[in-house]
């Protein structure tokens, strides 16, 4: 087994923690992710909304979060409310609503801001991955400079593979944020 295929799932991870980092980043349109994973303090134990509630999109601008247990409403509430999303949760019965706010162009240059940082440790991550990949390959005994010299311009490769994809990933959400 080499080296690459050792790091390659370390890879996978980066760019799923930017996908989840990113999901929350609201566009102005409602979206499930921006709160699935809000932690809620619900039957001793902290549970994501996503274990508590069916979420849906009635409308472009507006997000439903239907508690399957009634008695978990306020916690649910509370723990939005604690989550600093910028958005107030209004409870209607059993259903708690979330009104998505008109983006100013303001806050959409800020959120691509965020968005930059976020990319920005995703591409730190990938760097630190590759620079253990090349210290454990430089430190293999037995192998020749020629077979440590192919290892690492495959690592390079696949690092720059992946630091595309995290670009492409930046674009398409940048994109999204800006789009009115």
């Amino acid at each position: 087994m080499s080296i690459l295929d050792e790091h390659k799932p370390q890879f996978e991870q980066v760019l799923e923690r930017l996908h989840e980092e990113t999901a929350v980043l609201r566009t102005g349109r409602a979206s499930p992710a921006l709160v699935e994973n809000v932690m809620v303090e619900a039957y001793g134990t902290m549970q994501p909304i996503k274990a508590l509630a069916a979420m849906s999109t009635p409308d472009a601008r507006t997000l439903a979060i239907d508690a399957w247990d009634s008695s978990v409403i306020k916690a649910i509430e509370t723990a939005i409310q604690a989550s600093n999303i910028g958005i107030n949760p209004v409870v209607d019965g059993k259903t708690i609503r979330l009104n998505m706010p008109m983006m100013t162009e303001e806050s959409r240059l800020k959120l691509v801001k965020v968005l930059g940082e976020k990319m920005e440790d995703a591409r730190v991550a990938i760097r630190k991955i590759r620079e253990d990949a090349k210290k454990k390959t430089e430190k293999q005994s037995g192998m020749s400079e020629d077979v440590i010299r192919k290892e690492l311009e495959s690592l390079e490769k696949v690092v720059k593979e992946y630091v595309a994809k995290i670009e492409a990933m930046g674009e398409k959400k940048e994109k999204e944020i800006m789009s009115i």
